[in-house]
């Protein structure tokens, strides 16, 4: 069946590569969840950043919120007499100061340089600086990042400010961020974010550098060490979390801030809110802070443009491959699992070497999914086909041995040359058996189920396998599918036992007032192809050659020579001391020229019949010489012997003789008969 093979896992991968392509939510949130392990599992680097921040203690010290602008002079001053490089002041103010010092910060501002801070907003408020930028493919400007408006310092302090940057954020869909825009647009004029526009100020420059292009930001630089900034087509940097940088309190400042980088912004509860990010909720400050540090220390995290394609087709030739070594189970299992192991290490490799940005949530979950449906189908095919089999020799085989059909089907789908011991039955006496029900017909069908129940438990508590049911008759043989090393044995014991089976029967034939019936039966060992025969429409188990259709004609002799069993000559030799023989004939059966030596089974103690046998042999040595009176004579004297189970075969073999006896036969006739029926 098609739909059972591995490769329908294909259809898995499909959906697999459809869903990635479509990209939902939930999707990319997995992805930049896995992104955030890469990024956060650097070694941390320490940078010479502070951020101070206006938290609760501050408000105790300087009094009630937002503090008068004189005391952001004083602020300000007090962070330059303490060594800072340069203070990046993240507190806007776009209203005059309620208690008028707004000139004082002004004119400190012009001696100590700070860099302000705007935040973009539906509509402008007060007139936004525009800082120093050089826009190649200005027409494109479009493509970036835009808002409707810039909400910005009063005049007095905007203009007063070395530097004026945005403090915009990004999220991702899940609302974390971890790609800031480093440029914006608002009615066509570009704004620097203020990690952007710090490092301007902080390098020196009058102006940064952007180039666009109709796919967004091609390149962006800062002249001077900072050089290129690599940035997706909106301008946006992955933020290195590594980056680390010093937190104090506005009311516990370090004696010397030795030339650093100082953002002062407010922590305070109720003041400001923290930004979700890859490391949690931490304060705008510290934001800018992680920006600053990734671009000095030119950390390009990025997600290169073939990313996406290479692990498409990286997730396409490892699931063919893996659906290929499927059918090796446990080598496609290993190889699965390595694969599946081996995808995450070999992301961190890229990104720890190259700081690549690789997916391998899209490889580990699609070989997973391919995996558990390629051997989801291995299972259910082989579950289908243990069930199949188990329909298929439940009645025929015993227990055992449809469970060792179950765990290696092959046994029956390739099958084998061996040897084995074929028994052929047939039901003696049916005619009169059938004509005592007359018209009944389901009654005889029970009565012949009943038989075939009878004969076929023997064969079962043996472990051997009943091939086919002929009508009244059956086949079955030993040594295979399991194997049995006394095959030949269990063969004439099993048969024996069949023949107990039909007396114990026809005691209840005997109890409904119904004639008894009997069974015959040819037993022979030879080689035999076993295996599944038949048709595409219509197959079954059987076993084909030589021995089996010998053993057939065995078994159509028994009423010929009155007997219930004949064993053939590889049987009887391999089994000679192990049961009770008469030989009965050399026989050439029906399209055979050679003679055979077939015996007879009896169920009787060799012992208490020790004469009667050695004249049955010397009955057969005069046949042989064709002293056929002395033959006659000798069957006669062993009528009734063997308790009588050979009365019919001594009247047939004297008929044999007298038959003989009209015969001109060669001096060297060598004793074989031929016959001419089946």
């Amino acid at each position: 069946m098609k739909w059972v093979s591995p490769w329908t896992a294909i259809i898995t991968l499909i959906l697999i590569l459809t869903v990635r392509i479509a990209d939902p939510a939930f999707v990319e949130s997995v992805r930049l969840r896995y992104f955030d392990t890469l990024i956060t599992g650097k070694t941390a680097t320490q940078n010479n950043i502070y951020t101070v921040n206006i938290d609760e203690k501050s408000l105790e010290q300087y009094g009630q919120w937002p503090f008068p602008r004189d005391v952001y002079a004083g602020i300000i001053k007090d962070l330059y007499d303490r060594g800072a490089g340069l203070v990046v002041f993240n507190v806007l103010m776009p209203e005059p100061d309620r208690s008028g010092k707004d000139s004082i910060l002004a004119e400190t501002m012009k001696t100590h340089p700070v860099v302000l801070s705007n935040v973009p907003a539906q509509q402008t408020k007060n007139e936004p600086r525009v800082p120093g930028s050089a826009v190649l493919g200005p027409e494109h400007l479009n493509i970036i990042v835009r808002y409707s408006g810039m909400i910005a310092n009063i005049p007095v302090l905007e203009n007063s400010a070395v530097g004026v940057g945005t403090t915009n954020t990004l999220p991702e869909i899940d609302g974390v961020n971890r790609r800031l825009p480093l440029i914006v647009t608002v009615d066509g004029k570009l704004y620097p974010n203020l990690a952007m526009e710090t490092l301007r100020v902080a390098t020196g420059n009058s102006t940064f550098q952007v180039k666009l292009n109709a796919n967004g930001v091609e390149k962006m630089r800062l002249p001077g060490d900072i050089g290129i900034i690599d940035t997706d087509s909106l301008g946006r940097v992955w933020i290195d979390w590594s980056q680390k940088n010093h937190s104090v309190s506005l009311n516990d400042l370090p004696q010397d801030f030795k030339g650093s980088i100082v953002i002062v912004g407010t922590s305070a509860a109720g003041i400001a809110n923290p930004v979700a990010t890859a490391i949690g909720p931490v304060w705008p400050q510290d934001l800018q802070a992680a920006v600053i540090g990734t671009m000095i220390n030119k950390v390009n995290i990025k997600r290169p443009d073939w990313a996406e394609g290479a692990e498409a087709i990286t997730l396409i030739l490892l699931s063919l491959g893996l659906l290929f070594l499927s059918r090796w189970v446990y080598v496609g299992m290993a190889a699965g699992a390595v694969m599946i192991v081996a995808v995450i290490p070999l992301s961190n490799l890229f990104y720890t070497h190259n700081l690549w940005l690789l997916d391998a949530t899209l490889l580990v979950a699609g070989l997973t999914m391919v995996m558990l449906h390629a051997y989801g189908i291995k299972f259910v095919h082989e579950y289908l086909q243990k069930q199949r089999i188990k329909k298929q020799f439940a009645g025929y085989a015993s227990p055992m041995v449809v469970e060792l059909l179950q765990n290696n089907p092959d046994i029956i789908k390739k099958g084998i040359k061996k040897e084995v011991s074929i028994c052929f039955s047939d039901l003696r006496g049916f005619t009169p058996l059938g004509e005592s029900f007359g018209n009944d017909v389901k009654g005889l069908t029970e009565v012949m189920n009943g038989y075939m129940d009878a004969i076929t438990k023997p064969v079962l508590e043996a472990n051997g396998m009943i091939i086919k049911y002929i009508g009244d008759a059956s086949m079955h043989i030993h040594n295979a599918p399991m194997d049995d090393p006394e095959h030949p044995k269990t063969a004439v014991q099993t048969a024996l036992r069949m023949l107990k089976a039909v007396e114990l029967f026809n005691e209840t034939l005997t109890a409904k007032g119904r004639p008894i019936v009997g069974m015959g039966a040819g037993i022979n060992t030879g080689l035999g192809y076993i295996g599944e025969m038949g048709s595409t429409q219509r197959h079954s188990y059987d076993v084909l050659g030589d021995a089996v259709s010998t053993t057939a004609r065995l078994e159509s002799q028994c009423k010929n020579y009155g007997v219930l069993l004949i064993v053939g000559p590889e049987t009887h030799r391999r089994t000679l001391n192990d049961f009770f023989y008469l030989k009965l004939d050399d026989l050439a059966v029906k399209g055979k020229t050679v003679g055979l030596d077939i015996y007879t089974v009896l169920d009787l103690n060799s012992a208490e019949h020790t004469q009667d046998r050695a004249l049955h042999q010397a009955m057969h040595v005069d046949y042989r010489n064709q002293r056929f009176d002395a033959a006659i004579q000798k069957c006669k004297k062993l009528q009734g012997s063997f308790r009588g189970l050979m009365d019919q075969y001594y009247e047939m073999w004297q008929e044999r003789c007298e038959y003989m006896q009209t015969q001109t036969l060669p001096q060297d006739w060598n004793g074989v008969f031929i016959a001419t029926t089946k």
